[in-house]
């Protein structure tokens, strides 16, 4: 069977073993899109720290889990959204003010929403290409 999303299913993975009170979770196979958002989720306190394994395959991460971390998931479809969307997406999306974040993909690069409306709104050609919910 071939994995559609490798994102999905980490942060499945990841969901399902802090649910489970676990401290550690293997995310198979690795991609830098999914070592981006670990980073973005760690510099936010979700997570602890990281390791990248390279089995000469596809690769592995090993996580260690804090137990701060209420719910993840991708948004898929994957929607094109512009700046002046943000706040209707994230009132959507998330449960409440300030609680939470909304993890961006653009062109320039994976960053969350505050890092998003400060790098990306000075630049009118960059644009918002997909969003990925992460609710603490």
């Amino acid at each position: 069977m071939v994995r559609m999303n490798v994102l999905a299913d980490a942060l499945k993975s990841i969901n399902n073993a802090e649910k489970r009170g676990k401290r550690q979770v293997l995310i198979r196979p690795c991609s830098k899109v999914i070592v981006r958002f670990l980073t973005v989720m760690m510099k936010h306190g979700y997570i602890g720290e990281f390791e990248i394994i390279d089995d000469h395959r596809a690769g592995k991460i090993v996580v260690n889990l804090t137990g701060r971390l209420n719910k993840c998931g991708v948004i898929s479809p994957r929607f094109d959204l512009q700046l002046k969307d943000l706040e209707k997406w994230q009132n959507n999306l998330l449960p409440s003010r300030q609680f939470g974040y909304i993890v961006l993909t653009t062109s320039a690069g994976i960053m969350d929403t505050q890092a998003g409306i400060r790098f990306v709104a000075p630049k009118i050609g960059i644009q918002v290409h997909w969003g990925i919910g992460l609710c603490k």
